[in-house]
């Protein structure tokens, strides 16, 4: 391991006499990984965030909400209170008529005691299938955000790790050539003149 001292910004770009040829390729592989990864981070970044964003979009133009009826008492009791608590749902059989006509059932989730024949909406896609309510575009923009996020840093990593192994390459074929040189010049240091 190299012994190092005060950090010195933009060292590598400075004149130096004693600066190598192996200090100025190290240098343009730092600024061009550097720049490759934030490149390639905002890319992959901004693609997948909107991606998912025009998806969560087609799901809110193409899922449509219907009305559906309990086909059998909700299990539970119903609370007295107005308050009602995400504890105080349960899954209950529903039916309802597909925008096809066709006769279609699922599980949704309802009040606890709630009675058969209770109007309940529930959310189909293009054919018919049952789906989750879709988010809304704040949510869709938020939830785009985070994953286009991290999908950026992810794919920001890639040239990250290889800009690394270049320069862990670089710094061992410095090495390796001190080593030489030092084992070509070194014993002549022992020698004296007179």
């Amino acid at each position: 391991m190299a012994l190092r001292g005060p950090k010195v910004w933009l060292w590598r770009w400075r004149r130096n006499p004693l600066k190598r040829r192996a200090d100025r390729v190290e240098a343009w592989v730092v600024l061009g990984v550097w720049m490759l990864t934030v490149f390639v981070g905002v890319l992959a970044g901004m693609t997948v965030s909107r991606s998912v964003e025009d998806g969560l979009a087609r799901e809110r133009v193409e899922w449509r909400p219907l009305v559906a009826r309990l086909a059998e008492r909700a299990p539970g009791t119903a609370s007295e209170n107005g308050d009602v608590s995400r504890a105080e749902h349960v899954w209950a059989e529903a039916r309802w008529t597909a925008a096809d006509g066709s006769p279609q059932s699922g599980q949704v989730r309802v009040l606890a005691g709630s009675q058969a024949g209770s109007p309940i909406t529930v959310w189909t896609d293009r054919e018919g299938r049952q789906v989750t309510r879709p988010v809304t575009e704040s949510q869709a923009r938020v939830r785009a955000s985070l994953i286009g996020g991290v999908a950026g840093v992810c794919a920001a990593l890639a040239p990250l790790a290889a800009g690394r192994a270049v320069r862990r390459r670089l710094e061992r074929r410095r090495m390796d050539q001190w080593d030489a040189e030092w084992s070509r010049f070194g014993p002549m240091w022992g020698r004296t003149t007179g």
